[in-house]
């Protein structure tokens, strides 16, 4: 009997919402702020990737109004016609400068930028090298990049040598990397792996969506926080919606590597460019980013004092210099559960379930923001306390 795609549609989302594994949007009204309005509840939000506080700042959104009254709301075309504007190509000058590379080029999100870069950097005889619990967008690229793909065990920089090993020579060889891991925090090996990729003649590519604006003395992200050079590192991938609180993202190299995406990078030929009042609120951010150092020094202590308050209710926490604090509970179930009282007593912390994390390995994903308050933070802290089974063992999978 022949099944419809329907049926199987339906099949499919029955079996999510059995496993525990279902999906909505939640609708915020108002700003991205800790307190917010959500679905009509008031909260306290860990859940934002805002992580300097910039999302509602508003010196950001006057930057936006102005651009809009210059520009307009839609920029109209692609880069390459006519969408290109002042705007634009000032940010790229400023991203450039940020980053201590030749150029930056931008695109309108982050899965388009590594989709874009392993497609027009590889063809199917190279061979691209992944962490396993890189971001979806990154093995997703590979995936249509076309090209031979082998995965590494996470941040085993060993591993990865040892596949590198035995790729061929003859064709081009990419290391690709999350810089930060954004369901645990924790930071990949750049210096080993950038010791690797120079030793073998390879090039690293890191996605540095979640430690931009926020590792580092200036909020250089990754690179700064481990002192690599662009020639150790010379594909950097960063996005615009996390730490700098507007939308859209940007890749930074060469003159070479930016010339060869412009001509060749396929998600950024064929697609409209983002609003110039985007590019515009993104440059007063990053600025803000840059100057007000405070932002990274509290957020610093809010981390110390959310890991140091977890250490004490006998929660295993990985090992992390992130805002992201995953509390890993093992059964989606259970992490579900513990999300949904949470947010009953008004705190809203997602819970992260398979197939975004390994089975066995649900889990709180808690994310803190320079808005934050201490007294936010010990609320959660007492609310976790009272929540938890009196069993505080480490759940398999917990780091």
């Amino acid at each position: 009997m022949e099944v419809s795609i329907e049926q199987r549609l339906r099949e499919r989302l029955g079996a999510a919402r059995a496993a525990g594994r279902w999906r909505a949007p939640r609708t915020l009204e108002g700003p991205q702020s800790p307190e917010q309005v959500i679905d009509g509840r008031r909260v306290v939000a860990f859940c934002s990737n805002d992580y300097l506080g910039l999302a509602a700042d508003p010196r950001v959104a006057a930057a936006a109004r102005t651009a809009l009254e210059r520009y307009g709301m839609g920029a109209g075309a692609a880069h390459l016609v006519n969408g290109h504007t002042r705007a634009h190509a000032g940010l790229e000058e400023d991203l450039a400068e940020f980053t201590g590379r030749e150029r930056a080029l931008l695109f309108s999100t982050g899965y388009m930028a590594n989709l874009g870069v392993l497609q027009a950097l590889l063809g199917r005889h190279d061979t691209v090298l992944e962490d396993r619990l890189n971001h979806a967008s990154l093995l997703d690229a590979s995936r249509l990049a076309g090209c031979r793909t082998r995965r590494y065990r996470h941040g085993d920089a060993e591993h990865a040598a040892a596949l590198l090993e035995a790729t061929p020579v003859q064709h081009s060889r990419l290391i690709v990397t999350d810089g930060v891991f954004s369901m645990d925090g924790d930071p990949a090996p750049l210096p080993a792996l950038a010791a690797l990729a120079q030793r073998h003649g390879a090039w690293l590519m890191a996605d540095d969506a979640h430690g931009l604006g926020v590792l580092g003395d200036h909020g250089g992200g990754s690179c700064e926080h481990f002192r690599l050079s662009p020639a150790e590192v010379p594909v950097l991938m960063g996005t615009l919606g996390k730490a700098l609180g507007t939308a859209g993202a940007f890749v930074a190299g060469s003159r070479t590597l930016i010339e060869a995406l412009t001509q060749f990078s396929r998600t950024y030929v064929y697609t409209t460019a983002m609003p110039a009042a985007v590019a515009a609120a993104t440059r007063e951010s990053l600025a803000l980013a840059r100057r007000e150092s405070w932002r990274r020094d509290h957020l610093r202590g809010l981390m110390r004092r959310l890991r140091q308050g977890l250490a004490q209710l006998g929660v295993a926490a990985p090992e992390g210099i992130s805002p992201i604090q995953p509390v890993i509970l093992g059964p989606s179930g259970l992490a579900t559960a513990m999300a949904d009282a949470l947010l009953e007593r008004g705190l809203l912390v997602p819970a992260i379930r398979p197939p975004t994390v390994p089975e066995g390995s649900a889990r709180l994903r808690i994310t803190l923001s320079a808005a934050h308050t201490e007294t936010q933070v010990d609320r959660l802290l007492d609310a976790i306390d009272r929540l938890l089974p009196q069993d505080r063992a480490a759940p398999p999978g917990a780091c």
